[in-house]
């Protein structure tokens, strides 16, 4: 849950005859058991405005792939169960475009990288991930949007799929995210303007599955605005949230 103690509303980002795309809310659980495969697709549903969880009632509903709970943003939901197994299949075996925003602690140096450390569980503590040599391989591109005085704005593209992988790989490159209690986001890094403080203590992670691409669709590429939170804590430090459209894909080198 988000500090204000609700989930927001989610928001219809596309529908067709088989395929929906929703910008979940920070605070909502996407955690899914074997006796209840569609629970978590009907709570995304759920949080919908009235009129657009209309234009699902009675439908098939199957998550594709499922974000962490603070974290907000693209999610896809197939309407029957072809298309959930070929877009599966497209997530598994990395066909699929996913771009993140985060707010970050400090300045990701150089400005464009790529953060590539193995992920295991964390045994010390079975919330948590850690950077683990014998864990599994795992690859995360970064950019450098936008900086401030405490804060930057990266863009981020996961290569693989681990579990809290964009969260681990900041958190252990020493920029963890903005409010992710979990991996040492809370600290405020000597920010003395009470207003900036409580802007970059949002009560999540401030991560967003920004775009989405997925093969063999039409339109193929989907986009979730960046949500208030987010939008006043970069807003407080001075960030401009203005973004090239040739974000959709890793720039190839260093920006200059």
């Amino acid at each position: 849950m988000t500090r204000a103690g609700a989930t927001r509303a989610a928001r219809l980002v596309h529908l067709d005859d088989r395929l929906a795309i929703l910008a979940k809310p920070a605070g909502l659980s996407l955690a899914t058991s074997r006796r209840e495969p569609e629970a978590a697709a009907r709570r995304l549903v759920a949080a919908l405005p009235a009129a657009e969880r209309e234009l699902l009632a009675g439908r098939e509903l199957h998550l594709v792939h499922r974000l962490d709970e603070p974290t907000s943003g693209l999610v896809a939901v197939a309407l029957d169960a072809d298309l959930h197994r070929e877009l599966a299949t497209a997530f598994a075996e990395r066909r699929v475009g996913k771009v993140y925003l985060a707010l970050v602690w400090g300045r990701p140096r150089p400005g464009r990288g790529v953060y590539d450390s193995p992920l295991g569980p964390d045994r010390a503590d079975r919330r948590r991930m850690k950077v683990d040599p014998a864990g599994r391989p795992a690859r995360t591109d970064y950019l450098v949007l936008a900086v401030a005085p405490h804060v930057s704005l990266v863009a981020l593209w996961p290569r693989t799929g681990r579990t809290h992988q964009l969260r681990v790989h900041l958190a252990a490159a020493g920029h963890p995210i903005v409010g992710d209690d979990l991996y040492g986001g809370p600290r405020h890094r000597a920010v003395r303007d009470a207003a900036v403080r409580a802007a970059l203590d949002p009560g999540r992670a401030l991560l967003h599955a920004w775009r989405l691409e997925l093969p063999g669709r039409e339109p193929s590429r989907f986009e979730a605005p960046l949500p208030e939170d987010f939008r006043r804590a970069a807003a407080s430090c001075g960030l401009a949230l203005a973004f090239s459209q040739n974000l959709w894909q890793a720039p190839p080198e260093l920006p200059h």
